[in-house]
């Protein structure tokens, strides 16, 4: 190469090397900035932990009951289930008029609770605004002799009482207008593009709601369909009216939102990395039904928000105002008693993170920094009838131990496999008691995730999964068959299933699943570490026959946590029993 030539090269590499790097700057300086504001608008509701979730709307004139009739499902779903035309539905709207309502009183009920926050229902499915739309004389203000509107009253009494407010609204399914998803029994609706509904309802309704009520802490959307990307365009660029606003994971395809939001069930195991809730009605239905006796009890309902406090999420727990605008004594019971508990232990529930401990047999664990220390709070479901309780892989020394409730002191003994505590005879609460342990130094636990062991090998079994899925449709779950555990009725395309685990090896590894498939073939996608692996799964003679599969080869690029998702290729799905997937280490990168 002749010198000049030479004197170009370098010259070029020179000019090209600053702008490489700024531009890899400029990208990480924009992740930074990003992170930062989600932390900056997240940062309350991680304090809070505890939230009240209200399904109300014209349904709950008649409890949901249709004819006579009980329908399945929650009441809310009524329309739908009972295959209601709209003309007749209409008619609910008439005899909408909650006279024992009391904004401040229903509100102040959720605070006694503890929660510090409230989402409520501004449109549900059936197309009905308990606010005073602007777009659609559809609304509790100009269809019903209530006349007043409920959702402004709401946001005022939240406001006045120092509790975050939020809307959840219904943006795809619509069974009121006539291209709104869902209403698919209804053959008087002469039908409109989805996208008019969007334009002429939902983006003039949600407008409405994030301008006229004062600060909103959550927008909540709910059962995501497939829209346009102008639709989704449209929906999505409104919360920025609301700086603040934070959004569940619910939209559409591919928006993750600001935290992700598991319904009815508490996972086995959480998304790394992310926030999330656990969605959860205080008994059978959303919205009030006639008959729903099944409420759980105060004891399960203190233990739920342990439990998901003890995972890292926050637990949104429904009630479900009657027609009369007032709640049921079985769910004022409950919510006193939680109050009653949260007096007492809301230290070991606010502003948590999740427990560095794993599989405990007598209860779950909390922890929280304070003043440069570690606080871990135990909170103890099973009184150990010896006196002893263990935590165990806990490798520290404490420097002090006591019970939350009354500050008794307890006495501490580290060992080979973790500390002792030398409780009471006597439990101090009948639902959860509560030890608080301040820990010396750097918190130092041994780990408990999934990990590929010394030959290479990851084995992720059914009862370790988390099952992401939708309301209103069919759901996969953990069910059992020969008394092993798999994931079945997976009649959901939009339903996946994810584990987290470990590694120290990167490199090349097969991809190995017990699964039983009932017809032809199924296909869907195995995303590891951001590679998706689509596999092609024939029959293997019928559900109750299990097969080991080899589904293909992936690649793991780095050390650490990775997350492994299985999901239906919606075009070529059918449903497939899963009981476990397999990672086995092959040859390095």
């Amino acid at each position: 190469m002749r010198t000049q030539e030479l004197a170009v090269v370098l010259s070029t590499i020179i000019l090209l090397g600053p702008c490489v790097s700024n531009a890899q700057d400029e990208a990480a300086t924009k992740d930074v900035q990003a992170r930062a504001d989600n932390d900056s608008r997240m940062t309350w509701w991680r304090e809070a932990k505890f939230g009240m979730f209200v399904h109300w709307g014209v349904y709950s004139v008649v409890g949901g009951k249709y004819k006579g009739q009980d329908l399945p499902n929650s009441a809310e779903w009524m329309m739908a289930r009972g295959k209601i035309p709209i003309t007749e539905y209409e008619k609910y709207a008439a005899q909408f008029n909650p006279t024992k309502f009391d904004a401040n009183e229903f509100v102040g009920r959720a605070k006694r609770a503890g929660m510090k926050y409230l989402v409520i229902t501004a449109k549900h499915h059936d197309g009905f605004a308990m606010f005073g739309s602007k777009c659609s004389d559809y609304n509790v203000v100009d269809k019903t002799p209530f006349g007043r509107d409920i959702m402004k009253e709401i946001a005022d009494a939240c406001q006045k009482q120092d509790i975050k407010f939020g809307f959840y609204y219904s943006q795809a399914q619509d069974w009121h207008h006539p291209g709104g998803f869902g209403n698919s029994w209804d053959k008087t609706i002469k039908r409109v593009s989805n996208d008019q509904y969007v334009m002429d309802k939902a983006v003039p309704e949600v407008t409405q709601l994030l301008t006229e009520y004062g600060p909103i802490g959550i927008f909540w959307w709910d059962t995501p369909r497939k829209m346009s990307r102008k639709s989704f365009d449209s929906l999505h660029s409104l919360t920025r009216m609301q700086p603040h606003v934070i959004t569940n994971d619910r939209l559409g395809e591919g928006c993750a939102g600001d935290y992700k939001t598991f319904e009815r069930h508490i996972p086995r195991q959480v998304p790394v990395g992310k926030d999330w809730e656990v969605c959860m009605p205080i008994s059978g239905s959303w919205g009030y039904k006639i008959g729903d006796n099944d409420f759980k009890s105060t004891t399960k309902l203190i233990r739920n928000l342990i439990e998901i406090a003890s995972m890292g999420g926050n637990y949104l727990l429904n009630v479900s105002p009657t027609g009369e605008g007032t709640l049921l004594p079985a769910a004022v019971e409950r919510l006193e008693s939680i109050g009653a508990w949260m007096d007492i232990n809301g230290e070991s529930i606010y502003g948590t993170q999740r427990s560095p401990i794993e599989n405990l047999q007598w209860g779950r664990c909390t922890r929280k920094q304070h003043d440069g220390k570690t606080l871990l709070y135990l909170h103890v479901f099973h009184w150990p009838q010896d006196g002893q309780l263990l935590v165990p892989g806990l490798q520290n020394n404490i420097e002090h131990a006591s019970l939350l409730d009354g500050g008794v002191p307890l006495q501490c003994n580290r060992t080979s496999d973790g500390v002792t505590i030398t409780l009471p005879a006597k439990a101090p609460d009948p639902h959860a008691s509560v030890v608080v342990l301040k820990v010396k130094g750097t918190l130092d636990v041994a780990p408990n995730l999934p990990t590929v062991d010394a030959r290479g090998k990851v084995v992720l079994t059914a009862d370790k999964a988390y099952i992401n899925n939708n309301e209103g449709g069919a759901n996969a779950g953990l069910r059992m068959h020969n008394n092993i555990p798999h994931i079945g009725y997976w009649l959901d395309r939009n339903a996946s299933v994810e584990w987290t685990f470990r590694t120290r090896q990167p490199g090349e590894y097969e991809v190995r699943a017990v699964i039983s498939v009932q017809k032809p073939k199924s296909r869907f996608s195995i995303k590891l570490a951001g590679q998706p692996l689509m596999v092609e799964a024939d029959s293997t003679g019928g559900y109750g026959n299990y097969v080991e599969k080899n589904l293909g080869m992936i690649r793991i690029d780095q050390a650490g946590e990775h997350t492994l998702r299985v999901k239906p290729d919606a075009a070529e799905w059918n449903p497939i029993n899963l009981r476990q997937v397999e990672l086995r280490f092959k040859k390095p990168n």
